[in-house]
C-alpha cells in the first residue's frame, strides 16, 4: 500500500466512527492530558487516579471518557 493510500484511509477513519470511539476510550481521549499532567506515571501506576486528581484541568473529552469508564 502506498503512503498516500494509507494517509487517505487514516483521514477517512478519523472523520468517521473512529473519532467517536476515541472519545469513550480514556487511552485515546486523555492522551494529551496524560502527556501534560501525568507523564511520569507508568501504566498500572495510578494514571486514572492522577487524571482524576487533575480533573479541573482536563479537556472535556477526557472528562467524558473518564465518566463513561466509571459507569462500566
Amino acid at each position: 500500500m502506498s503512503k498516500l493510500s494509507f494517509a487517505v484511509i487514516a483521514v477517512a477513519v478519523a472523520f468517521s466512527g473512529g473519532a467517536s470511539a476515541q472519545s469513550s476510550d480514556p487511552r485515546g481521549a486523555c492522551k494529551a492530558d496524560y502527556d501534560k499532567f501525568c507523564a511520569g506515571i507508568a501504566p498500572g501506576g495510578g494514571i486514572v487516579a492522577c487524571l482524576n486528581g487533575k480533573r479541573d484541568k482536563l479537556s472535556a473529552t477526557c472528562k467524558t471518557a473518564l465518566d463513561s469508564r466509571k459507569k462500566k
